[in-house]
């Protein structure tokens, strides 16, 4: 199986980015792990800043791998573009988020993506990309 994790912007300074929300561990180190995890599974990752080159990662392949895993950081309150792309392609993405959402601020609370996406987690730390791989690899099971 064929999974694709993309990061959306700030989420480059994880392990450095206000700790006591989203923890003491970097991206890459955690990714490291997932791959050791999921060995059978053929995850690859992006990041970026910059919302345009999300979309077109999306885009690229988004007709070509069996998941995404999609953490749009603060585009997902923002980005009309970005759930236009996931509706775009075939490829059933699940939204995740670090932190729970919804006891931040006010305009956190509404997601723009969710309603393009299979499903959403949200505010289980880390273990919430974990949870949307494994989603993937049960459904794809049951399929």
């Amino acid at each position: 199986m064929k999974i694709l994790i993309i990061n959306g912007p700030n989420l480059n300074l994880l392990g450095k980015r206000e700790p006591d929300v989203y923890g003491n561990t970097s991206f890459e180190e955690y990714f490291s792990g997932l791959q050791q995890t999921y060995k059978d599974c053929e995850l690859s990752y992006f990041q970026s800043n910059h919302e345009g080159a999300l979309i077109d990662k999306i885009h690229e392949d988004g007709f070509t791998c069996d998941g995404i895993v999609l953490n749009a950081g603060a585009y997902t309150h923002t980005s009309v573009a970005l759930h236009d792309a996931i509706k775009a392609v075939t490829t059933p993405v699940i939204e995740v988020h670090i932190s729970n959402i919804h006891t931040r601020e006010e305009f956190r609370h509404k997601s723009l993506i969710a309603a393009a996406c299979k499903g959403s987690v949200v505010g289980l730390g880390l273990l919430s990309y974990e949870l949307a791989i494994d989603y993937f690899l049960k459904a794809g099971k049951a399929i």
